[in-house]
């Protein structure tokens, strides 16, 4: 399934593009994704927490592997800069949704939460659910999502707390 299209989102007049992640996005999805946990999941983690967490995505291996089994899609600035990122499989699983440290509040995160529904939507499923950090908490709530329990989860090697989340749709 490809989903691309334009959207325009309040930061200031910028158009921001959805596309498609492939296996050479791998380099800037793992910057993106270490430098917004490191920097900004560190207001809800220990400095030995983020760093665990940031390492999951240090094997190309596991990233491809990832890129397999989920349907990743991008937003993009206006010079093709990947400044978040998301992730969903075909059970309604959402698996990730990062942006980037320096676009945190400026719609991308809802611009990718909205596209992913939508694929939820096409892939037929009732409801979406994903294990969500403390610090992403309360953007889910705000978008509908209802907490079913905190729950601790291995990230590399250290338990982080977490929360099973879910929408229905």
């Amino acid at each position: 399934m490809e989903w691309t299209g334009e959207v325009i989102r309040q930061d200031g007049d910028r158009i921001y593009k959805i596309r498609t992640l492939s296996e050479n996005d791998i380099p800037e999805i793992r910057e993106l994704f270490r430098s917004t946990v490191l920097n900004v999941n560190n207001r809800h983690y220990t400095q030995e927490e983020v760093e665990d967490w940031a390492s999951c995505g240090d094997s190309e291996w596991h990233l491809r592997e990832l890129l397999a089994t989920n349907h990743y899609i991008a937003a993009l600035d206006g010079v093709g800069n990947i400044i978040g990122f998301s992730s969903m499989n075909e059970d309604g699983y959402l698996h990730s949704l990062f942006v980037h440290k320096d676009r945190q509040g400026r719609g991308v995160a809802s611009l990718l939460l909205s596209e992913v529904e939508k694929m939820a939507a096409e892939y037929g499923v009732s409801e979406i659910r994903s294990e969500v950090s403390i610090t992403a908490r309360p953007f889910f709530e705000h978008k509908g999502y209802e907490v079913l329990k905190a729950q601790k989860q291995r990230a590399n090697r250290l338990l982080l707390t977490n929360f099973l989340m879910r929408k229905r749709l």
